[in-house]
């Protein structure tokens, strides 16, 4: 992925046709309270309902599929669960072994859903670097390639097409997207994103957890900048630093970041589950949470029709919850209802 922008927005173009038939065209959702409490059109694409239960299978199929044609017949993947439970399905169907690296506290849903596909799980500690190591051993004893969850020419070509897909979508409904939103991990889907929106004159912003701003802090300093990942709700949001490739795509395109917390995220995902009736985890809602946030419709837009409403696209990015978590987030919101009742 190198050359000029024109050159690597063809690389998701590409993409996007090798895996038409292969992934799943999700639909573009919307909510008429969503939209009111954004103060704009919010058209959100629900990769919840991806193979998989996420957008990470886009990557995974794109860059496991060239490495089999290549004559590979194992891959080693490691994450916070999407991504492995994507490399684990992208190669069973393949028909390459996978071995996926997991943090010990991961998910269970995700260790369960890496299982089914066929991979060898193993785990190693709680940070990306751990992982990291312990997947680079595997691959030097086993001869294997490692396919990075986000510092991969082809995992962020084919993250890039949930995007590709969500603009065109909404160009093919007359309502063209001003700007478009992606949750922040490692960054190779926000890094997708402004591939996709290359020349469209599309803001791009990334959204990260409060505390795990490794991208806002990389761009305020002009490099790469770890972090210490602090807790939260998006476990997929995590990883100590972004990407060196995302960085290298995104630090000149992207519009800004928003910083938004667990509360705000609990709240955007409740608002999901209760609007749009599907289930997406913290770390996709974390896309909505964002949203809401972006500056007010006035500030910078591109639009030279002040009338026209503004149009934010959100990619939804994943919806492998624990169902524990999922009873836990809504509880609270029944109990400040009932809180809200007393008072009133």
């Amino acid at each position: 992925m190198t050359g000029t922008v024109g050159q690597v927005r063809a690389d998701v173009e590409e993409a996007s046709r090798w895996l038409a038939g292969h992934v799943v065209r999700t639909p573009v959702l919307r909510s008429p309270l969503i939209d009111e409490l954004a103060g704009a059109r919010v058209l959100l694409k629900a990769e919840n309902l991806q193979h998989g239960g996420s957008y990470k299978m886009r990557g995974a199929l794109r860059a496991v599929g060239r490495l089999a044609v290549a004559g590979h017949t194992g891959v080693i993947a490691q994450s916070t669960g999407n991504h492995a439970v994507a490399v684990a399905l992208a190669a069973r169907q393949h028909g390459l072994a996978a071995t996926v690296v997991l943090p010990v506290d991961a998910a269970s849903t995700k260790v369960d859903r890496a299982r089914a596909a066929g991979a060898r799980v193993v785990f190693a500690g709680t940070s990306v670097e751990e992982r990291v190591a312990v997947a680079n051993g595997l691959s030097d004893e086993s001869g294997h390639p490692v396919v990075d969850a986000y510092d991969h020419p082809d995992v962020i070509a084919g993250q890039g097409t949930a995007s590709l897909e969500l603009i065109e979508d909404a160009e093919r409904v007359g309502t063209p997207l001003d700007a478009l939103v992606v949750p922040v991990g490692g960054g190779g889907g926000v890094a997708g994103a402004c591939l996709a929106a290359a020349g469209s004159g599309i803001e791009v912003y990334g959204v990260e957890p409060v505390g795990c701003d490794s991208l806002a802090r990389s761009l305020a300093a002009g490099v790469r900048v770890p972090v210490a990942p602090a807790p939260t709700i998006a476990d997929g949001l995590r990883p100590s630093c972004v990407g060196e490739l995302p960085f290298a795509i995104v630090r000149d395109t992207l519009r800004g970041v928003v910083r938004v917390d667990d509360d705000q995220i609990a709240a955007a995902f409740r608002l999901i589950l209760t609007e749009l009736k599907v289930l997406a985890e913290p770390s996709g809602a974390a896309g909505l949470a964002g949203a809401l946030r972006l500056p007010s419709a006035g500030e910078g837009r591109r639009v030279s029709d002040s009338d026209r409403r503004r149009t934010v696209g959100v990619v939804l990015t994943g919806g492998n919850v624990e169902a524990a978590l999922v009873a836990r987030l809504m509880a609270s919101r029944s109990a400040d209802l009932a809180e809200e009742g007393v008072a009133a």
